[in-house]
Formats: C-alpha cells, structure tokens, sequence
C-alpha cells in the first residue's frame, strides 16, 4: 500500500443455507449503497437454497455475474428490480481456508451471518471452522469484531438456542428473521428489507430501509 492510501477494511457477509437468500441480497445491497466495502463467503448448501429460491446458480468462476443477477432481483422474483454496482466486493470460495479472512490480521470492520442456518450456529458456538464462513465467524470473535447471527429457522430446538445463548455470551448479536409490521408493510421486501434493517442496527451501519417506531400508535397504518 503507497504512502497515504487508504486501507480497505470490508465487512464480511456470510450467507448459509438456510432459507431467506433475499435477506442476504438486502443486506449486501444496503452496505454496498452506505459506501463499505464487502468481502462475501456464499456456503456450498447456500448456492443450492439460491438455487431453490430464485433459480439462480451461483458459481465461483462466474461469482460477479451471478451475484450481479441475485441483487439486482426483488424479494418477488422480479428481474431487474434493483440496479446493483459491485466494485467493491470481493468473493471468497467457501473452501478457501487460506483465503484472507481466515485470519485475525486481515483487516475487517466486522462479519453478518444473513441468514444463518443452524448447522451454521452450531459450527460457529462449537468453533469447529469447518469452512471458510465459519472460520471467518471465529475469527471475527477472537478479535473482538461485531458479528451479527441472523438465524432463520422454526421452531428452535434446546440445542440451538444453547448454541445461540453461547455465541451471545461470546460477543455476537442474534437477530431472529422475524419481520415485524409496525412500519407499515406493503410488500414482501418491506418484510425483508425490515430485517436486513435489523441486521444492520445491530453492526451499526446507517441504512434507511424501514421506518423506525416514532412513539405514535397507528403511525403503520396506510390507506390506498
């Protein structure tokens, strides 16, 4: 790096295979349009969800395309719903243990789990780093950064909520998948796009894709 350059430091986005891949697309669309840099870790079991979801493969060999076509679709399937510039991303293979964030010296700000499947949970509390996203989520403990767990899963059994119960005590902030109806919901990605909101309070990046409760009761209410 040259005298006076300034040092990119990215959030790390991993997405699991659990179900709520539009979680993750608004998430990464809302950090991409605050100006922060992304580095992204897409799980072997995620690509077959995207798949699943949207119809949409998702390849290492062609990752800027793919992901190009998974952002720029709405929470209905909609194509070409939303126009996404991915200069500042970089993608990490899941299985890629020497890749960058598989170390504490790697410069990061910090790491979203969205969504977060259980599997995911487990591997993350028990510290097995069995791949890249959960090496990097260990990593992103150990060195104090904000990680944000996102599980999406119903119901939650005991050995789930012990993993999360661990992982709070070890720093991270579990935020549920659960939408909520107070802002005014019209849409599916209102639903979604209230998530990634949360998900982004809890690592503290300025977003504006819900409206926050203002103390009024009925203020969610809209006529058409």
């Amino acid at each position: 790096m040259n005298a006076g350059e300034s040092q990119r430091v990215p959030w790390i986005v991993g997405v699991s295979g659990a179900s709520g891949t539009p979680y993750a697309a608004a998430v990464l669309r809302a950090l991409l349009e605050a100006g922060e840099s992304v580095d992204l870790v897409v799980s072997r079991a995620s690509r077959l969800t995207l798949l699943d979801e949207t119809g949409l493969p998702f390849r290492d060999a062609h990752w800027r395309d793919d992901l190009r076509q998974w952002l720029s679709r709405g929470a209905d399937g909609k194509p070409d719903t939303f126009d996404v510039a991915l200069d500042d991303v970089r993608h990490w293979s899941a299985g890629d243990l020497a890749a960058g964030p598989s170390s504490g010296s790697y410069p990061a700000k910090g790491m979203l789990i969205v969504p977060a499947s259980t599997a995911c949970v487990a591997g993350v509390a028990l510290g097995l780093s069995k791949d890249l996203l959960q090496r990097a989520a260990s990593v992103t403990l150990k060195e104090g950064r904000p990680l944000v767990v996102a599980v999406r899963e119903a119901p939650l059994g005991g050995q789930t909520l012990r993993h999360l119960v661990s992982l709070d005590d070890a720093g991270a902030a579990v935020v549920p998948a659960s939408p909520a109806f107070y802002a005014g919901a019209t849409h599916i990605q209102d639903l979604v796009d209230f998530v990634a909101g949360r998900v982004l309070d809890a690592a503290g990046v300025p977003h504006t894709l819900y409206r926050r409760w203002a103390g009024g009761l009925g203020g969610g209410s809209r006529t058409t």
